[in-house]
């Protein structure tokens, strides 16, 4: 009989073009993969595949058992997913995904009171920008800004909430400076990865041609209590910042919606059920905050509305 353990890291290497792709994919080393390849050749009686200087090649027998490989691997998926759908103990491990400005500056504390209502749920948050893949159950929730509603995967089950809005700031110090006649140059504080926005002259306050980067939103928003510029910033984390202000005469603008989503059968347990309800009913007390109202437009904002198909 075939063990699909070896099946999994004959599909990492096939899917990953190489050994060491394969066995950083899976978090074991280089031989192990090797020995696991071997192990089903030699199960089968034929090569899987052909070592070239471009990586690793299938043969014609590793294509052949690629497709009956990924069958095995969706049918494995299929028996997880339905077995954990019949769980409703509200005991184990929830592992809810979401980026970490969302974690950092939104959703902790509502996690941590979480955690304390319901102490025999292992709770593991995925704060990570890379998207994790619910249909493997790399994680059971993820919690996304979505711009787009057609972009959401059709096998997916969405829980539409909030709108999240960002507005452009700058420390409340160096405004001041400013207005002051303070001569030194502001600039545009942009994650590296992304370039000064189209509208980055609106405003009262002007910046230098010269940006300063950063590689991450922990970095940005230090650099602009530091004084060294203006920023983009989501509403709910610049709007709650003491040392921060809008920038005059700027505009917010629409970042996406805050989507919940969860897979099939493990949308059905009782930890998934217990925590997009939690989860969604402190968005909806958030909703205010993340669309960047005033305190006079917070008390007359609409409530979230209930679940949809995405």
């Amino acid at each position: 009989m075939i063990d699909w353990d070896d099946v999994r890291y004959f599909l990492a290497a096939a899917r990953g073009g190489s050994v060491r792709a394969a066995a950083k994919g899976l978090g074991v080393n280089h031989a192990t993969v090797l020995r696991r390849i071997a192990q089903l050749e030699e199960r089968l009686g034929a090569q899987m595949f052909e070592k070239q200087p471009s990586g690793y090649r299938l043969t014609a027998a590793g294509e052949e058992v690629l497709e009956f490989a990924v069958q095995m691997e969706v049918s494995s998926q299929q028996l997880e997913t339905r077995v954990f759908g019949r769980d409703q103990s509200v005991r184990g491990l929830l592992r809810v995904t979401l980026t970490p400005i969302l974690a950092t500056h939104l959703l902790m504390p509502d996690f941590a009171d979480f955690a304390r209502l319901h102490a025999d749920i292992e709770m593991e948050i995925l704060s990570s920008g890379e998207l994790a893949n619910l249909t493997n159950r790399e994680a059971d929730v993820a919690i996304r800004v979505v711009y787009d509603r057609k972009t959401l995967p059709l096998n997916l089950h969405g829980l539409k909430g909030p709108e999240v809005f960002g507005g452009v700031y700058i420390s409340r110090d160096r405004l001041a400076a400013w207005r002051a006649g303070a001569p030194d140059p502001i600039r545009w504080i942009v994650i590296s990865m992304h370039g000064i926005p189209e509208w980055a002259s609106a405003g009262e306050v002007h910046t230098t041609g010269v940006p300063f980067r950063v590689t991450d939103a922990a970095a940005e928003i230090v650099a602009v209590r530091q004084g060294l510029g203006i920023t983009t910033l989501p509403c709910f984390v610049g709007d709650a910042d003491p040392l921060l202000v809008r920038v005059p005469g700027t505009e917010r603008h629409m970042y996406g919606t805050l989507w919940l989503l969860t897979q099939g059968e493990t949308r059905k347990t009782k930890r998934v059920q217990l925590i997009t309800e939690f989860v969604s009913h402190r968005l909806a007390a958030h909703a205010p905050l993340l669309a960047g109202l005033s305190v006079n437009q917070r008390r007359r904002f609409p409530p979230m509305t209930g679940p949809v198909n995405p």
